[in-house]
């Protein structure tokens, strides 16, 4: 049992160092958080942004990528 979740531990933290070495790098900087569905609201000097779109995105494909790895 232990030795599986090592395993899973390492794949993550391998995901999460490549997930944010693409994003250090650039890729991803047109689209990530301003996809059709991300929420932006702005008055005067108040601004937010709430990601929805890209958060469901990235859900899902996290999902997929961890279903893929138990089976």
């Amino acid at each position: 049992m232990m030795n599986e979740a090592g395993k899973f531990l390492m794949l993550v933290g391998i995901l999460f160092v490549a997930v944010g070495a693409l994003i250090w790098s650039g890729i991803g900087k047109g689209w990530l958080g301003h996809l059709p569905g991300d929420i932006h609201f702005s008055k005067g000097n108040f601004s937010f942004h709430f990601p929805l779109m890209t958060c469901i995105l990235l859900s899902l494909l996290l999902t997929i990528i961890l279903w893929l790895f138990r089976r």
